[in-house]
């Protein structure tokens, strides 16, 4: 085998937005086992029926699922994380099957991890012979912190277990709060039964794009945007996205000025990065403003001028015959 250097976690903790994917998958879990999935979002500010458009959710959002299912289903956990597969993780999982080898994909992920579900972050190192890897649950809130760590301890298993036939013969371990994953250190050289190594590079601009834009914001910044994006139609009031957070206008306020911007410029930021997407795929100008929180298409028009220089349908892109 080779010698390699294992990476450390992109996060050290769990309080990062992630991709609504992983409250859909909690929720497609409920489903499946006749729970009805109402209860589940209550006090997160998502809708059922809204759930599917929305992009990016808090961790704090996540985390009420999860714990909301945890309380209704206390012994389910190890079944939920035995739903994951590499796919599950989007873009991430999509670099995970892109990769050459075991190790490779395991460097993208331990890379990558917080474009994940995760809330227990495994710590992975070289120990002989073995891979072993340690999950830390402490952090976590008490009520939740067991059914997350047997979750995500079983997820990445699961994953591992599915890179390549027969799987590289993970054995877990639990103790308190904490769990032990390992695996022969052998195995990180095994190809991927699925070789699509043509694919990494571009899978792997891909996560660091996203988790780029992620990484860069502050912690109540990062959390405002998403909270935003998810009110855009209804015009992001400042009001709603405070009491998400759990905060007042003015201490949300005197947040964001520590973090050197306000709310104002925060909603300015996530309507011109998603019209620039939303125009360049082709979608009518009046929909765009509807989906801003604009009540009409001249106020999305006057923002567009003031963002670029430019009018909306410059940017947007010609509709194809079979658009039509």
């Amino acid at each position: 085998m080779s010698e390699r250097v294992l990476p450390a976690p992109a996060a050290t903790g769990w309080d990062f937005p992630r991709s609504a994917s992983g409250v859909r998958h909690l929720l497609g879990w409920a489903e499946r086992a006749g729970l009805p999935v109402g209860p589940l979002l209550v006090g997160t500010g998502l809708a059922h029926q809204d759930i599917e458009r929305v992009p990016v959710v808090t961790a704090a959002q996540e985390l009420a699922v999860a714990r909301s299912l945890a309380r209704r289903a206390p012994g389910a956990a190890a079944d939920v994380g035995r739903r994951y597969t590499a796919d599950s993780f989007g873009v991430m999982g999509w670099a995970m099957r892109s990769s050459t080898t075991v190790g490779d994909a395991v460097d993208v992920a331990l890379r990558f991890i917080d474009l994940s579900f995760a809330f227990v972050i495994p710590v992975a190192r070289l120990e002989g012979d073995r891979v072993v890897a340690d999950l830390d649950a402490t952090a976590l809130p008490a009520d939740v912190r067991r059914w997350l760590l047997v979750r995500d301890t079983t997820a990445v298993a699961t994953v591992l277990e599915s890179l390549v036939p027969g799987g590289v013969g993970v054995v877990v371990t639990f103790e308190g709060d904490r769990a032990t994953l390992s695996f022969p250190a052998a195995e990180l050289d095994r190809p991927l039964a699925r070789d699509r190594g043509a694919d990494r590079a571009a899978a792997e601009a891909a996560c660091l794009d996203i988790a780029d834009e992620r990484r860069d914001l502050p912690a109540t910044t990062a959390d405002v945007r998403v909270l935003v994006t998810q009110r855009l139609a209804d015009g992001a009031p400042m009001e709603q996205v405070a009491s998400a957070l759990g905060m007042t206008e003015r201490t949300l306020r005197r947040r964001l000025a520590a973090e050197g911007t306000g709310y104002r410029e925060v909603v300015d930021e996530v309507r011109r990065g998603l019209a620039d997407q939303l125009l360049a795929v082709g979608l009518p100008v009046a929909d765009v403003a509807t989906r801003l929180g604009y009540s009409e298409a001249a106020a999305l028009a006057h923002a567009h001028r003031r963002w670029t220089g430019t009018t909306p349908s410059s940017r947007r892109r010609p509709a194809r015959p079979d658009d039509r």
